[in-house]
């Protein structure tokens, strides 16, 4: 039996994309506390199917695949924007291909304009009516509004007109960064999109005897099994230690471990697997917020999603990979050195480099020492830093990564940094080893 909560996240998501959304009306229609309504839009909010939307409301939108994460809705690039929509509410849940920039002459601007674009243009009525006829939105910048005739075809055509108090150029900019997150987004892979679900995942109830662990270990080849209740919430888990020294007529309560370690699916791979070696488990059930199984990952899965992860082109750079490109490697006989220049968007409100970008450039050396002795994604466990001087901009430094130590799971490195002849910088850096 679900719970009122599931109920209404499973109403929403029945419910056509562009749909209109009130904690009242849900409220009303399944005889539900406005409270409860309330948790649950927003839960379906954090999940992507909806899109809440100041002065037009909560709109039904379309849950976004992994592989059109980049996409933007009309109704998120109004709050991107911190926008307002003076017409075509009904299309706010559409998504945009592209956006052009409308500084040109009319007739040059719409070659440019098909259906789904977006044209983000100042107040420029003629400009604005020939879009819409051409399938593209509208965002007026400026602040400025439309005529009365452009509203009413934005509304017979489902097409949004949006206006926002930005200029041109910062809009375009906030929507490109926007994507950009995006695409580092898509490149981190999530625990839901590699687990194994709960519909291929065996699962024993704690009525069960030992006696179904052992037909279940040769029916599907393994020795770990979920334990669940009758609402599917995991009470346990069980592996062949569980089993030793006991009858197989005992019931699988009396022998299943208890509370087991879990992870959500909205988690990161990568922190997953640092979990699963650092408690030396083969087995991660997941679950919901209601600990609710929704599949299993095994280390097989977690291994298996790391390589193909270090094989993909990188669309997008993070502050780490921004920070090191700055930086060139060098060897000087045995030793690794990072050569590089302290710019100006690496230096705090004093002129001088940040303590983060330091830290930051430290154990980056460290952590490309290691892998250059194992192969693998290496974790940062332990940061010690032993002093930090101040570094003006625009002065040269080097970073020299010592090995201290090494094992098949973790790897201790120590880094200096110098400025010349003088040292600025010592880090101690443990990092756990994650083999591929």
């Amino acid at each position: 039996m679900a719970t009122k909560h599931e109920q209404i996240l499973q109403y929403i998501d029945r419910l056509p994309i562009g749909t209109k959304i009130s904690v009242r009306q849900i409220a009303k229609d399944l005889d539900v506390s406005e409270g409860t309504a309330y948790r649950a839009i927003k839960e379906a909010e954090t999940q992507g199917y909806v899109s809440t939307i100041e002065r037009v409301g909560t709109v039904r939108i379309e849950k976004k695949q992994k592989e059109n994460i980049e996409r933007l809705t009309f109704a998120e690039v109004v709050n991107i924007v911190d926008g307002h929509v003076v017409g075509g509410r009904e299309g706010l849940h559409k998504t945009l291909n592209k956006f052009v920039i409308g500084a040109m002459q009319l007739e040059a601007m719409m070659r440019y304009i098909d259906a789904g674009s977006l044209l983000i243009v100042g107040n420029r009525y003629q400009a604005h009516k020939i879009a819409l006829q051409q399938g593209a939105a509208v965002l007026i910048t400026g602040g400025f509004d439309t005529s009365e005739e452009v509203k009413r075809l934005a509304d017979q055509l489902a097409l949004p007109i949006i206006s926002s108090s930005y200029d041109t150029f910062t809009v375009a900019s906030m929507i490109n960064r926007a994507i950009y997150d995006r695409l580092i987004k898509k490149e981190i892979v999530m625990v839901e999109d590699i687990l194994k679900p709960l519909a291929e995942t065996p699962v024993l109830l704690p009525t069960d005897t030992v006696a179904k662990w052992h037909q279940y270990t040769e029916l599907y080849q393994d020795t770990r099994f979920p334990v669940v209740d009758e609402q599917m919430r995991l009470i346990g888990i069980v592996t062949s230690k569980d089993i030793i020294g006991h009858e197989e007529t005992a019931t699988i309560d009396k022998v299943m471990t208890k509370n087991p370690i879990t992870t959500s699916p909205r988690v990161s791979v990568a922190s997953s697997a640092h979990l699963m070696v650092w408690e030396g488990i083969e087995l991660l059930p997941v679950v919901d917020n209601y600990r609710k199984l929704v599949g299993v990952l095994s280390r097989n899965d977690v291994l298996k999603a790391l390589q193909y992860t270090a094989k993909q082109p990188q669309m997008s750079e993070t502050f780490p990979n921004l920070i090191m490109s700055h930086f060139r490697e060098e060897r000087q006989g045995d030793q690794l050195v990072y050569k590089g220049e302290v710019t100006p968007q690496m230096t705090n409100h004093l002129g001088t480099i940040a303590s983060g970008i330091m830290t930051t450039v430290m154990v980056e050396a460290a952590c490309n020492l290691l892998r250059l002795q194992r192969r693998g994604d290496m974790v940062p466990e332990n940061i010690t830093v032993y002093f930090l001087k101040p570094v003006q901009m625009e002065s040269q430094i080097e970073v020299r990564p010592r090995l201290m130590d090494i094992s098949r799971r973790f790897g201790k490195v120590e880094v200096c940094v110098y400025h010349g002849d003088q040292q600025v910088g010592q880090a101690m850096v443990t990092a756990q080893i994650i083999d591929r």
